[in-house]
């Protein structure tokens, strides 16, 4: 069957919403596709931050050094190099991100499900449980980077009254435990958002869902697995990739308590690095434009598993 002819008043309603959308284009146009523009230029180039316009092109050599290619050797043999501080950077964001943000959804669908049931002063423990999400995450990190120091941290003090610890401990500065130390703090700062989201998706499952379980004889727990999870997953997904995107960009709370230190570098604070402490800013461009795709490959597999889960 043909489609029906489109209305004169109906292509003037889509006239003007192009018009009104211009404005707001031609700002994401300016804020967004020419800086990106100008760091994919920057990095086909040897610029240097301190020598402004006088970087030569040099093709792709910055994306071969930072991930790899084959070289020869002065006997005649070939070896692949790579940049494997970049490597490093790029296992501690992903583990950083996976631990942070399994945490964060499990605990947020707990802190969630207790929020939404009905007990008094149900409001004021709503507002109470978003405090560390309003903090910002500068302050968020240097607290709780006083709290793990080795020598009036009260971490450690708590720690040692207990028995935990014999003895004080350098959280941020033992690369054993500098990461999950931040993965600590991050899941405490950002559980609240998660909870927020999943607290929405909850309250839109209608209640006669659960009228019918009760009737069927379902436990809570039964009904929590069978009916409330299957109705969150949509909710859940857009979370997942809400905190995803933001922690495989983290920088600011890495940067506030270890400077990259103790084996902690992300992916954010090695491109900073090369830019402004070495100066090398089309390395450090280059470093951004693998960042950009990778944080792609994951927007672009949350999308799809969201669009199956609609479908």
């Amino acid at each position: 069957m043909a489609a029906a002819p489109q209305s004169q008043f109906a292509r003037q309603q889509e006239r003007l919403a192009y018009i009104l959308l211009a404005p707001t284009l031609a700002v994401i146009v300016f804020i967004a596709a020419w800086p990106l523009y100008q760091a994919v230029r920057l990095s086909f180039t040897n610029e240097r931050l301190g020598q402004p316009g006088q970087g030569e092109y040099i093709g792709f050599q910055n994306y071969t050094d930072l991930l790899g290619s084959f070289r020869e050797r002065s006997d005649g043999s070939t070896r692949f190099r790579y940049d494997d501080d970049f490597y490093e950077a790029v296992g501690n964001t992903v583990f950083l991100t996976v631990i942070a943000v399994v945490l964060e959804t499990v605990i947020g669908v707990g802190v969630a499900l207790v929020i939404n049931s009905k007990f008094k002063a149900r409001g004021l423990m709503r507002t109470a449980v978003l405090v560390p999400w309003a903090i910002p995450t500068v302050v968020s990190a240097r607290m709780w980077a006083w709290m793990y120091n080795d020598v009036f941290g009260v971490l450690n003090d708590m720690a040692m009254r207990i028995g935990l610890i014999d003895g004080p401990v350098a959280w941020l500065a033992n690369k054993s435990t500098a990461l999950m130390a931040i993965v600590a703090m991050e899941v405490w700062k950002t559980t609240p958002f998660m909870a927020l989201l999943i607290l929405a998706g909850l309250q839109i499952i209608p209640g006669d869902v659960y009228e019918a379980a009760d009737i069927d004889g379902a436990s809570k727990i039964q009904q929590f697995f069978s009916v409330t999870l299957p109705l969150l997953r949509p909710a859940i997904l857009v979370a997942l990739i809400f905190r995803t995107l933001d922690s495989l960009r983290i920088f600011d709370a890495i940067k506030v308590m270890t400077n990259g230190g103790s084996g902690t570098e992300v992916m954010a604070t090695y491109a900073h690095r090369n830019m402004f402490d070495f100066q090398k800013l089309g390395y450090g461009n280059a470093i951004s434009i693998v960042i950009f795709f990778i944080i792609a490959i994951f927007v672009v597999i949350y999308v799809t598993t969201l669009r199956v889960e609609e479908d």
